[in-house]
């Protein structure tokens, strides 16, 4: 499984400012964290709920039709379930 960051990992880079809170960028450096990675891991993150957000939104009607079928009319293949 590909982590949050998988798919950039090896994308080409830019540069960008970000502003930080100076305690909490003085307390990464104290603990040694690659705040580049930290940063773009969280952005990929914010990206990937953005998505699945919009996702949903996008198909609401579908699942809702999906739903109201499964609820009035049960699961197509439901007499081979083994559960």
């Amino acid at each position: 499984m590909a982590t949050m960051t998988g798919n950039y990992a090896n994308a080409a880079k830019k540069a960008t400012n970000v502003s930080l809170a100076e305690n909490l960028l003085a307390e990464a450096k104290e603990l040694r964290i690659n705040v580049s990675q930290a940063a773009e891991a969280g952005v990929a993150k914010a990206v990937a709920e953005k998505r699945a957000e919009l996702w949903l939104k996008e198909n609401w009607e579908a699942i809702e039709s999906s739903n109201a079928y499964v609820e009035q009319h049960g699961l197509p293949l439901e007499k081979y379930r083994m559960f």
